[in-house]
């Protein structure tokens, strides 16, 4: 006897088919799985037994045999579970097979039969769309991570039982309104740009990053507000789309790490690993490779902190992602990519101590120690990174008078002003995926049109300050984008003007 029954195994965050064969014959009584399955698919098969007995079912007295095709894709989790423990009940004809066709079985089974909530569904729910899938039969725990994809019919269960039962004609599941389940987003964040006092010069090179997708590099002595700008920039970016949210919950998903409450990412995501984090941890890997936390910052923001202590090819590592939008990682057998677009936003001492170049305290280092403190940032890296901000102390006067007057912008006006200012990069790329930030040296001659004079201002800034000709595509580019937050077209002198100060710092510093 054979019986045949639909899932699906996730790579990466792709979803792939996979179909279940179960058959009995004579033999010693026993669970044989086969199909290139990992060891916690091979460990399923004591959670099948003991589910399909709690659940009110007697088990087969037979030896069995599932197969996990095709042979040849790895497979790996939990979320075969479910369609095996169908399969053997099919076989025993507890459940009729031709109630199995067109469906897709996804779940981790507990050893009393509970379906418990399992990892990369959203991923398999999107594919079974694409193959046309009728039913999908799901976890009730992942329903509403799968509702955000419309167009086919998802059933949530939470046991075993009630899936044998809803198969037989014998239950009708609870009907969820998967149309209400997406509330009404509030996007307005805890961290505003309101409760920063002073640093206008960074303030505004956060807005000019947000809205030409720039990365930035702050540069200053500890205590100077790094950290708490970096944390806001999330506040002050467009909203996510629709197509970002499926995409960015996808990957969370995969990764185990969507909020039980409200398992939907709808926020722009902020990641900030800390110094120490291995180069796995950061790019994705390992054995079963997982989502790394550039992956995980997809579509929000990567924040690296104390830049110069990360290792050396822990930041080299980020050339590939940072060029590409997507990080491959490649096995002997299989490759995995995840997506991995992200504003970059790193912060730094200028040396060791945290005070050169500080108006009133002393540095402590040499100068070969300042040297070698910061060469630990590669030229690749820094090629990549747009914006270079100095943060420097504010004055204690500055601090209280801003603190009684409480006049600082908040988040909400500066995002309207990125959001316009992207509008008008949509209307000129035609796509709302091309930033300034990622134009290349054709498209920044095509793109970039000066006013009369400006072109002359520019010849004499670059023989000024020794710009080469990837410092003057950088200063183009930031340029493109203040002109864009003016809804003009045409660059203007006070654009290049404003433009060169978030340059100057490679030559102070770097």
């Amino acid at each position: 006897m054979l019986s045949k029954v639909l899932s699906f195994s996730v790579i990466g965050i792709s979803a792939y088919p996979v179909e279940i064969e179960v058959d009995f014959s004579v033999g010693l009584p026993s669970i044989i799985i086969v199909g290139l399955p990992d060891s916690s698919i091979k460990e399923s098969k004591e959670r099948i037994r003991s589910a399909i007995k709690n659940s009110g079912f007697k088990f087969p007295n037979k030896k069995i045999t599932i197969n996990l095709a095709p042979a040849d894709l790895k497979k790996e989790g939990s979320i075969f579970d479910l369609s095996m423990a169908i399969g053997i009940l099919a076989n025993m004809e507890v459940i009729p097979k031709e109630k199995l066709e067109e469906k897709i079985f996804l779940g981790e089974l507990a050893l009393d039969g509970r379906l418990k909530k399992t990892r990369g569904i959203l991923s398999s729910v999107i594919k079974a769309k694409e193959l046309k899938v009728k039913e999908v039969i799901i976890p009730k725990e992942n329903i509403k991570e799968a509702s955000l994809i419309k167009g086919l019919k998802i059933l949530g269960f939470s046991h075993l039982r009630e899936v044998v039962e809803y198969l037989r004609g014998e239950y009708l599941p609870e009907e969820i309104n998967l149309e209400n389940i997406m509330p009404d987003i509030d996007y307005e964040y805890e961290e505003d740009f309101k409760d920063v006092i002073g640093q206008e010069f960074a303030k505004r090179a956060f807005e000019i990053g947000a809205a030409g997708g720039h990365n930035i590099l702050m540069i200053g002595p500890p205590g100077t507000g790094k950290t708490m700008l970096a944390m806001r920039i999330p506040s002050i970016l467009p909203p996510m789309t629709e197509e970002e949210i499926v995409e960015t919950t996808q990957i969370y998903s995969v990764a185990g790490l969507l909020d039980e409450r409200f398992p939907i990412v709808i926020k722009r995501p902020f990641r900030a690993p800390h110094h120490n984090i291995s180069k796995a941890g950061l790019i994705g890997g390992g054995t079963n490779p997982n989502p790394g936390e550039i992956s995980l910052a997809h579509n929000g923001v990567l924040f690296l902190d104390e830049f110069p202590e990360f290792r050396r090819d822990v930041i080299d590592a980020l050339r590939q992602p940072l060029e590409n939008g997507k990080v491959v990682i490649s096995r002997a057998s299989f490759t995995v990519t995840y997506p991995s677009k992200f504003l970059l936003v790193c912060a730094m001492n200028p040396c060791k101590c945290g005070y050169y170049g500080h108006p009133k305290k002393p540095c402590q280092c040499t100068f070969n120690e300042i040297k070698k403190y910061q060469s630990k940032i590669s030229g690749p890296i820094l090629d990549r990174i747009d914006l270079q901000v100095e943060v420097m102390p504010i004055e204690v006067k500055e601090v209280l008078s801003q603190s009684v007057k409480s006049s600082n912008e908040d988040s909400k006006s500066i995002r309207e002003r990125v959001i316009q200012a992207r509008a008008f990069q949509q209307k000129r790329y035609g796509s709302s995926l091309k930033l300034n930030g990622s134009l290349k040296p054709k498209e920044i001659k095509k793109f970039c049109k000066f006013e009369h004079g400006a072109e002359t201002f520019l010849e004499k800034a670059m023989q000024k300050l020794h710009l080469s000709t990837r410092g003057i595509h950088k200063v183009l580019k930031i340029a493109r984008t203040i002109a864009d937050l003016e809804n003009c077209e045409i660059i203007r002198k006070h654009h290049l003007a404003e433009a060169l100060q978030y340059r100057h710092l490679e030559k102070t510093f770097l």
